[in-house]
């Protein structure tokens, strides 16, 4: 099949989506298909299939900010590569999101595939619930990333979703000089974007609980890094890594003891707890139900109530001083990741992709 992948999110900068996408797209190249990826680039595309779109503009979506591309010309760049690459199919990620997510879904060239990945409550949904309606029933199939990503879409627009939780590639390498060995010094890791529901400043005070020894790696930024900064001025243990690449991500990965998810709330699926089980990492995070359904508590992970400084910084304080628990941790977690693979996930989407095709 000749497939298309539309992130309507910029696939230079890093975002569950646009992993998913671009992992989703070499899965299914390794099964035999031909496959490019649209979406916004801020910068050269990231591979060598992805067909950029135009850059992206910064936008408040779901307690978040989503860097989507509502250009005009964005939009003629998506109708006119829609037009030149005759798609067999079209997989189109959060559909209804701004740019060219819509733009693909309005001028449908293909059989469409929606995937939502999106949980909580979006209030464009419910402004333009008329539109996104008709929108929706532009769809030819339906894929949800989690229970709670098809309850909201459901409740939004109504229909039928398959849910597909998403997928890990397995044996991924990271950065070579991050990848000598675990470090000795014990050492978390946080990455994620610098807002409140990802709950930085949560694990910030619970560094505080914690011996003087333990070492923090703080990866990405965002609205709260300037303030957080500012608080945890002074304290040498905390090193502020910026934006890092996806390389430098898995290999730090690979190198910290403990991988820290102290999300508050709003993650549909916790994909990034299953990066750090299968690079080896001991997960400790928050037990909301998009990472409880990825790590099962006490096996894959340990997770503590979501803004529970006291309690956040006991596990941590546990897994970083119990050698066979922490072991024990990292066993379990390498062994669920093979139930969440990119590969199996690729071959449920394709089984989706050929269902479609028959049906039409």
């Amino acid at each position: 099949m000749r497939i298309g992948l539309i992130c309507p999110y910029s696939l230079t900068l890093p975002g569950g989506v646009q992993g998913q996408v671009l992992s989703l797209a070499r899965a299914l190249r390794g099964r035999g298909h031909d496959v490019r990826v649209l979406g916004p680039c801020d910068g050269p595309p990231p591979d060598a299939g992805v067909t950029p779109l135009g850059d992206s503009l910064p936008t408040a979506v779901n307690g978040s900010v989503a860097p989507i591309a509502p250009d005009p010309s964005a939009q003629l760049r998506t109708i006119r590569a829609l037009r030149d690459e005759r798609f067999d199919i079209v997989n189109v990620h959060e559909p209804f999101a701004p740019g060219v997510a819509q733009t693909a879904v309005v001028f449908k060239a293909q059989p469409l595939v929606g995937t939502f990945h999106a949980a909580g409550e979006i209030a464009a949904y419910r402004w333009l619930n008329p539109v996104v309606r008709w929108m929706a029933r532009r769809l030819d199939a339906r894929v949800a990333v989690s229970e709670e990503a098809r309850a909201m879409a459901e409740a939004a627009v109504g229909g039928e979703y398959e849910v597909l939780f998403n997928g890990v590639e397995l044996g991924s390498s990271g950065s070579p000089e991050l990848l000598s060995e675990r470090a000795t010094t014990p050492t978390v890791l946080f990455v994620a974007r610098h807002e409140e529901r990802k709950g930085l400043a949560v694990l910030l005070e619970a560094m505080t609980d914690l011996p003087p020894d333990v070492r923090l790696w703080v990866a990405g930024e965002g609205p709260q890094t300037a303030g957080l900064r500012a608080r945890a001025a002074g304290d040498p243990r905390i090193e502020w890594l910026g934006r890092i690449s996806e390389s430098d991500k898995l290999g730090r990965l690979r190198t910290a003891q403990v991988f820290c998810a102290p999300s508050l709330g709003g993650e549909s699926f916790g994909v990034v707890l299953l990066e750090a089980m299968a690079a080896g990492a001991a997960v400790v995070a928050t037990e909301i139900p998009g990472y409880a359904r990825v790590a099962r508590p006490g096996r894959d992970a340990l997770l503590v109530p979501p803004g529970d400084a006291p309690a956040l910084a006991e596990a941590l304080r546990r897994v970083l001083d119990d050698g066979e628990l922490r072991a024990s941790l990292v066993d379990s977690g390498r062994t669920r990741t093979t139930e969440f693979s990119m590969d199996r996930l690729a071959g449920h989407y394709e089984a989706i992709f050929e269902r479609v095709l028959r049906r039409r």
